[in-house]
């Protein structure tokens, strides 16, 4: 089963998921969203598995310096338009496994994911 983690190089959640990761030796490959952005075919994908609201990370740099105007009425539409323009709004790290979407780093889920695969 393929595992491709996204996210960008430089996210302190990023290091650790892929620490964890590397010291398993479960083998993945790493999308990150500064150097190859995101399709939005993905993005909606991602979103009809887990919603527009888990996937918007609001506490991100990018989105607390987008303009007010920009913030406010968030719908599904306008967060999926935020995120494609901006792929650093994405929480981190997105991993792909198999047809399962896991957001953000939990040890115990990745445990899960190892042990289910």
């Amino acid at each position: 089963m393929t595992i491709t983690m996204y996210g960008i190089t430089n996210c302190d959640t990023i290091k650790k998921a892929r620490v964890w990761l590397e010291s398993r030796d479960v083998p993945y490959r790493f999308h990150d969203y500064r150097a190859e952005g995101i399709e939005a075919d993905r993005l909606n994908g991602w979103v009809g598995k887990v919603g527009w609201e888990k996937l918007l990370n609001k506490a991100s740099t990018t989105f607390r310096e987008l303009p007010e105007g920009d913030k406010q009425s968030l719908d599904e539409k306008k967060a999926k338009k935020l995120m494609l323009a901006k792929p650093t709004m994405i929480k981190r790290p997105v991993l792909e496994v198999g047809d399962r979407i896991l957001v953000g780093f939990k040890s115990e889920v990745y445990e899960e994911m190892v042990e289910a695969k």
